[in-house]
């Protein structure tokens, strides 16, 4: 096939997207926990000089600068059947929303697998597309993300709806008194 990516800046730093044929396949910070080695992304592009990378490149600027919430494009994970399964309940999370790790294991059916939903999630080839960012620990606690805790925040912040962050402000607000 014909693998090929480009790297683009963003608020969050440099991206790399990588793609396959007419799919987007991965989107990776700089110290990604588990990118895969570069010479496995081809060839190196200029994102606009390529109808897939270009679309892509398109899509996370209106979601950084405009509030996109959903990105329309072509994509494809090669995960194991579970990662797969997590991977999807992933895309299932509305923008501004978070779930847990624990909320999803119940979803596949056993609460006990909360681990290992921690590390499809943090295994994920397409962060910000397929939203992992929107995992979270019990209790809303920030854990986990395989472009750093500081992007992860950014990510939430970015999404965060005027209601749910009146809501937030007032809760903490409420926990002075």
């Amino acid at each position: 096939m014909d693998t090929r990516h480009a790297v683009i800046e963003s608020p969050l730093g440099q991206i790399t997207l990588v793609a396959m044929g007419e799919a987007l396949t991965g989107l990776y910070f700089p110290h990604h926990w588990y990118m895969p080695p570069a010479d496995t992304f081809g060839d190196r592009v200029e994102a606009f000089d390529d109808v897939v990378l270009a679309v892509a490149s398109v899509q996370l600027g209106e979601y950084f600068r405009e509030g996109r919430t959903t990105f329309n494009l072509t994509t494809v994970t090669r995960g194991d059947h579970f990662q797969e399964q997590v991977w999807a309940l992933l895309k299932e999370i509305p923008s501004g929303t978070t779930t847990t790790y624990g909320d999803l294991a119940e979803s596949l059916g056993n609460k006990s697998l909360a681990q290992q939903v921690g590390k499809a999630v943090g295994q994920n080839p397409l962060c910000i597309i397929v939203p992992c960012h929107r995992a979270v620990g019990k209790g809303g606690k920030l854990t986990g993300y395989a472009g750093g805790l500081r992007r992860k925040q950014f990510l939430l912040d970015l999404e965060e709806t005027e209601e749910s962050r009146a809501a937030r402000e007032l809760v903490d607000a409420e926990k002075l008194f």
